[in-house]
């Protein structure tokens, strides 16, 4: 399963836990596109996760993903999770598309 977070919060970026405006959703790694509607204009970020165990969380070894992951604007990855102004894109439209690629650590 693909899990996708999104949020307009800063603070609650990546795992949207205490966001009760995130958008979360689920659906087969196998779909190559999340279509979310009705989002109104402001600033987001996106997280998605590869849950290949269907645990929902992002299992890790020491700190490292053992998971697929990936990021709105597809921002480098140093040492833990981009912040949430390096994953921010604007909606002031109709429509915003982002293509997130899915990284693999081990």
């Amino acid at each position: 399963m693909l899990r996708v977070c999104l949020t307009a919060d800063p603070k609650n970026f990546p795992g949207c836990i205490d966001d009760a405006h995130a958008l979360t959703r689920s659906v087969p790694a196998s779909d190559t596109g999340i279509e979310i509607d009705g989002l109104p204009h402001g600033d987001y970020a996106a997280a998605v996760i590869h849950d290949e165990n269907s645990n929902n969380r992002l299992d890790t070894f020491m700190g490292i993903p053992r998971e697929g992951f990936g990021f709105s604007r597809n921002p480098p990855i140093h040492f833990g999770p981009p912040r949430f102004t390096a994953a921010r894109f604007t909606i002031n439209g109709d429509r915003e598309d982002q293509d997130i690629k899915m990284r693999y650590l081990l």
